[in-house]
């Protein structure tokens, strides 16, 4: 995976050098005299659960993994507090509109193009609305946990072994199974 470095100072403009600042090898404009901090770019995903316990998936239409299925879910807008995005997300990408029944936990995916993504994983078993592939989306559907299709992202693959592994209310799920 390639991952383009900043270059420049986002404030001053002026080429961006290294410097051991905090225990750590950072960018570091010699203008501003200030490092870079790059962290994480929050994000949002939402394991959605219908009557017969199968996962909601969407299709990406858009890189990175287009192609690929995962699960509904985006980028935290500025003015968002995680579970507005989530929800948000989900109405865009499927159109259903969910109510958050818990947070599933929170991780860190590598991402090509933002270095890492934090992503805050959330459960929904009570939806309502019209099943439509949306915003990013080329397809939609439901999956039984035995005929998951590929998923694009190991952190949501966490999720929906967490799901299945703790949640999931059927006794034919054990903590052994996985996708």
């Amino acid at each position: 995976m390639i991952i383009k470095e900043k270059s420049h100072c986002p404030f001053c403009g002026k080429i961006l050098g290294k410097k051991q600042f905090e225990n750590r090898v950072r960018a570091y404009c010699e203008t501003c005299k200030e490092p870079l901090y790059e962290n994480p770019i929050p994000a949002t995903c939402l394991v959605v659960v219908d009557e017969k316990e199968r996962i909601l998936l969407v299709k990406r239409s858009v890189d990175p993994k287009k192609g690929y299925w995962c699960l509904p879910g985006g980028f935290i807008e500025v003015d968002e507090i995680p579970e507005e995005a989530a929800l948000r997300e989900l109405k865009e990408e499927t159109g259903l509109s969910g109510q958050i029944e818990l947070l599933m936990g929170v991780t860190v995916n590598p991402n090509p193009f933002y270095r890492s993504v934090l992503l805050v994983g959330y459960l929904i078993k009570t939806y309502e609305g019209s099943l439509i592939a949306g915003d990013d989306a080329l397809d939609v559907g439901f999956f039984d946990f035995e005929t998951l299709p590929e998923i694009a992202f190991e952190s949501h693959q966490k999720f929906i072994r967490i799901y299945f592994s703790a949640y999931a209310d059927s006794a034919r799920f054990t903590r052994s199974s996985g996708p």
